[in-house]
């Protein structure tokens, strides 16, 4: 089954190799909550309320730096570790960090008060809004974030790492495009570290196994999924003035869905700290209130209700079209997520919204901008 579906040289470990890319994730995990803890961060205030002060919560972030020791450690196989080995042990890495989160989720949830729900339910979706420890020095969520980006750039380059180690300077150049994309996304994200704080997943999500794996396993390494097919794939072999057309048309791709994903979340950081501020110096902050709310209805907010969703998903293309291999489905599965994941948290948004600011100001939000996510088609 593994040869078949092009993904037989990920089962290549010898048995010791199998075990400890099992546990692979359990070390990562206990280094950056250590890395974390130990290393200086600024602290900042940010959206989410601690009911029990009635004050913002304040986060500690260091992902920049932690980071960049981790892309540093990785490239010069300070632990002795070879560069491609985040992807051979890739699979058994998965299988491992999924037991792993499951008993995280466990000790999570059975911890904080049950509630009306059903315990899968619990389980699954969480119980606790938020979780720190040590006085707020170390925020759960952040951790997720943390670690999910670092380990998604690291096992994209160790994906390319590989590529190279078996085809030399016959590699296919989308795999090295693919690999700086996520660098690139990831480093943007740390950078701008700080507006994360006021996205979807740290204000409405609650702490269950959905979001333990989504944001461990899932973001750090099955966002890679297409480079378990597409690693062991030899260069797509277009001529040189079709490769050129090829690599700069998926990196403008790229870089636009950047731009839309990267400015929508910034006019709407500049918004809630900043609500009469305008969004890079000419856009004016229009809004519908609601109570003592707002809801930003100006620029890219104006376009679509979740006009950053777009930028996802010209993101997640032009990863697909990266490879050149445009026939291939393992291509294809980052894309078909994001596009499945951002499509269905945009309805339950909606609902959040609707809540939040009321029915008949939501609805009055949802006649001024028309369309959800694609403007003129969604």
């Amino acid at each position: 089954m593994a040869e078949w579906l092009g993904i037989g040289h990920l089962f290549e470990l010898s048995r010791t190799e199998a075990i400890l890319g099992f546990f692979t994730p359990l070390a990562i995990f206990a280094v950056f909550f250590v890395a974390q803890l130990v290393l200086p961060a600024r602290r900042v205030p940010g959206y989410v309320v601690n009911p029990a002060t009635g004050e913002p919560r304040n986060y500690r972030l260091n992902g920049l730096l932690i980071f960049g020791i981790a892309l540093v450690v990785w490239a010069f196989e300070l632990t002795g570790m070879p560069r491609d080995w985040f992807y051979r042990s890739s699979v058994y890495a998965v299988a491992g960090g999924t037991v792993f989160t499951a008993i995280f989720t466990i000790l999570g949830v059975a911890t904080q008060p049950s509630g009306r729900e059903s315990r899968i339910a619990a389980y699954w979706h969480g119980r606790a809004q938020e979780l720190s420890f040590f006085n707020e020095r170390f925020d759960v969520k952040m951790y997720f974030h943390v670690v999910g980006g670092t380990m998604l750039s690291l096992n994209a380059l160790s994906g390319a790492a590989y590529h190279y180690e078996l085809f030399g300077d016959n590699a296919n150049p989308g795999v090295f495009l693919y690999a700086a994309f996520f660098t690139f996304y990831v480093l943007d994200y740390f950078i701008f570290e700080r507006v994360q704080l006021y996205t979807y997943d740290l204000i409405h999500e609650k702490l269950g196994f959905k979001l333990f794996w989504g944001g461990l396993v899932v973001y750090g390494w099955l966002f890679i999924l297409p480079l378990w097919g597409m690693a062991a794939q030899p260069d797509p072999g277009f001529p040189s003035a079709w490769t050129s057309v090829w690599l700069i048309g998926t990196t403008a791709l790229f870089l636009l869905g950047w731009s839309i994903s990267r400015g929508a979340n910034l006019q709407k950081y500049t918004f809630k700290r900043w609500p009469d501020r305008k969004f890079l110096g000419f856009i004016e902050p229009r809004y519908i209130e609601a109570g003592d709310r707002k809801i930003l209805c100006s620029g890219l907010w104006g376009v679509a209700r979740h006009f950053n969703y777009m930028g996802e998903g010209f993101l997640s293309l032009s990863i697909a079209l990266a490879f050149g291999h445009f026939t291939n489905l393992w291509a294809w599965t980052y894309f078909i997520f994001i596009v499945s994941l951002f499509t269905w948290r945009q309805r339950d948004d909606d609902r959040l919204c609707a809540e939040k600011y009321g029915a008949d100001k939501w609805a009055e939000y949802r006649a001024r901008v028309r369309y959800r996510i694609f403007p003129g088609i969604y």
